[in-house]
């Protein structure tokens, strides 16, 4: 039965036309924001540099809460085609929001900190930077070291002309449980950005 399955599914995926791993169209965009983000930093233009942290920051958590909150559970109970279905609308997206998302808001943040004096030890937003670069370096890993290289397999797996279902249900899975990792943590980070902004 479990093998009628599994050939139902890759024959499934298999039909499906070729996957574009990379959004050709959304690099433009992606290059304008880092170079925007770079001249903010080297300029150390104040505007600039809390433009790119707030909206980076804001996009960030938006997206981990939506994702891992209710992406990742209505996910977690679709069938394999269906996971592949919206892998290859919604991955290739991911593929270039998220790194641009994460440089915006951990470049640019670093900077404020530092110009702001909240980076030295005598600082009494000291310790909440301290706890906020762990929760935000942990955050970066998970997305950029587990959920970009999970998002690219799936991707290239569906580009075969014969698709693995069961390996695309096993990354989509990990996918399901660190976007809700990511999305629990995001919550740690807005409690404590909104006290260092509070003091």
């Amino acid at each position: 039965m479990a093998s009628v399955e599994s050939a139902h599914v890759t024959r499934d995926l298999g039909a499906r036309p070729a996957v574009q791993v990379v959004p050709l169209r959304a690099l433009p965009v992606s290059a304008a924001v880092v170079v925007f983000v770079a001249l903010s930093i080297g300029e150390n233009w104040k505007w600039g540099l809390v433009f790119c942290h707030v909206a980076g920051g804001g996009l960030w958590t938006a997206i981990d809460l939506f994702v891992g909150l209710v992406v990742g559970p209505i996910l977690g109970r679709l069938s394999t085609p269906a996971r592949a279905e919206f892998s290859a609308r919604f991955m290739p997206k991911m593929v270039v929001l998220m790194p641009t998302v994460v440089l915006m808001t951990l470049a640019t943040g670093f900077q404020i900190a530092g110009n702001l004096g909240n980076l030295a030890a005598g600082s009494p937003n000291h310790a909440w930077l301290i706890a906020s670069f762990i929760v935000v370096g942990v955050m970066a890993v998970i997305a950029l070291g587990i959920l970009e290289p999970a998002n690219i397999a799936v991707l290239m797996e569906m580009r075969k002309p014969q698709p693995n279902g069961q390996r695309i249900g096993r990354l989509m899975q990990r996918f399901v449980y660190t976007a809700g990792v990511t999305g629990v943590m995001q919550v740690a980070t807005l409690v404590i950005m909104t006290r260092v902004a509070s003091r």
